[in-house]
């Protein structure tokens, strides 16, 4: 029979007796008693809530049994005369309670989640507001040293660490929001105490902040010039440059282990820590990548250098670069000798006049181009990327000669024949009359 919800029969019948099954009345007094016992002990436990299992199957089959056993149905309670068992209802106050619980469970454990997020992306900020941070520029210095390949977490750290931030936090969101911030460069930095974080992100990116020392080497210097400075500029020694072993430099193979003309001129801000060796490795490092750049083929690259050093050399004016490097091609055409004065300033190592004098072309060097034919060994200074790219595309010309006039202006005139050169030669002759000490 189908039972209701609550146990009871859908249509409140308990009479009906089944076929084949004895009636009431054919049963013994013995066993009708019996019964009635049995049935008022029904009556008697439906009001003990401890005995519900009579009921757990929810099928019907107690009333069915109390008929089959020839209890008379009048004796029988009807369903809906009996108490029905009252469902036990919780107060709405103990539903809420319950609901608010499983809501505490459920956003606790996001909260703590959230947390432990925070924990391992320090610019995830969740359930503290925003994180502790200074106001203004701060106040005194304090010297830090941002790591290489350091993102945002690290360097917060490096700074809160130093007293320069409030907190990590405050540093990493604003370095996560300004996109400037992957301009770090790694190395040490001057800052101020209590600063905040974005403060402290414009002073990191203003270069004037890192403590390096920033040496300019312009092009067409000698390598001795090159030490010179180098040392000036960082505090070393120039016997500590010139104890570098060439060979731990990676230097191309066209140098032939000499770092004359493979020193690439640029301005570079060494760290204090960088050892002059690192410092010459840094310096071959940017010359090689001017060579694949420029496209110079690794079986010309000595021959290139060593011309676009002598326009170094030559030309004071980057206009005349390619005219220069024509001439210089045709007398290597022709035969003839290149006789240029900066090889034999190279072989003096002088500077500050201009021209040469007979005694110093009469000096026994392979790099004496008055005495010798052709390009001489190597490169005789350290050749600039413009220079590169005219020693390898040459202006189209017939010019076999030229002749700086006026080396205050740099005005130089090119010529094809012997004696225009002549000519321009006496110009420049007079101007060194004019101003004996420059010549």
């Amino acid at each position: 029979m189908t039972r209701s919800p609550d146990n009871g029969p859908v249509d409140g019948r308990a009479e009906e007796v089944p076929p084949g099954d004895v009636h009431p009345d054919d049963l013994s007094h013995d066993e009708a008693h019996e019964d009635l016992h049995r049935h008022e002990d029904l009556h008697h436990d439906e009001d003990h809530p401890e005995d519900e299992d009579w009921f757990a199957d929810g099928d019907g089959t107690l009333a069915d049994d109390v008929i089959a056993t020839g209890v008379h149905p009048d004796d029988v309670v009807d369903e809906d005369e009996r108490p029905r068992r009252k469902r036990k209802h919780r107060s709405p106050a103990v539903r809420w309670g319950a609901i608010l619980l499983a809501l505490v469970i459920v956003l606790g454990g996001g909260f703590f989640g959230a947390r432990a997020l925070g924990d391992l992306v320090p610019s995830f900020d969740f359930g503290s507001g925003a994180p502790e941070d200074y106001e203004g520029e701060g106040s005194g210095e304090v010297e830090i040293e941002i790591p290489g390949g350091a993102g945002g977490g690290e360097i917060g750290q490096v700074l809160y660490d130093a007293g320069v931030v409030a907190s990590p936090e405050a540093f990493s969101n604003v370095a996560a929001a300004d996109p400037r911030a992957t301009a770090i460069q790694p190395g040490s930095y001057t800052m101020a105490k209590e600063m905040s974080a974005s403060a402290a992100l414009e002073r990191l990116l203003d270069s004037e902040s890192r403590n390096v020392a920033r040496v300019t080497l312009r092009e067409g210097l000698w390598t001795s010039e090159v030490f010179a400075l180098l040392a000036e500029g960082t505090g070393n020694e120039v016997a500590d440059y010139e104890a570098v072993d060439p060979e731990s430099l990676d230097l191309p193979d066209a140098a032939d282990g000499e770092l004359e003309g493979f020193l690439a001129p640029d301005t570079y801000s060494f760290a204090p820590d960088d050892t002059p060796e690192e410092q010459l490795r840094q310096m071959v490092a940017l010359g090689n990548q001017r060579y694949q750049e420029l496209g110079v083929p690794e079986d010309e690259l000595r021959e290139t250098l060593t011309i676009a050093s002598i326009i170094e050399g030559e030309a004071a004016n980057p206009d005349d670069f390619a005219k220069v490097s024509r001439v210089i091609q045709n007398r290597l055409d022709e035969g003839e000798g290149l006789r240029m004065d900066s090889t034999i300033h190279f072989i003096h190592q002088e500077r500050g006049r201009v021209g040469t004098t007979d005694e110093q072309r009469k000096v026994e060097s392979p790099y004496n181009t008055y005495l010798h034919e052709g390009l001489p060994p190597g490169p005789i200074n350290n050749p600039g990327a413009a220079a590169i790219e005219a020693a390898m595309n040459p202006a189209d010309g017939d010019w076999m000669y030229f002749v700086t006039i006026n080396p205050d202006t740099g005005e130089t005139v090119f010529t094809e024949t012997l004696e225009e050169h002549e000519e321009q030669a006496e110009i420049f002759q007079q101007w060194c009359e004019e101003n004996p000490d420059r010549c």
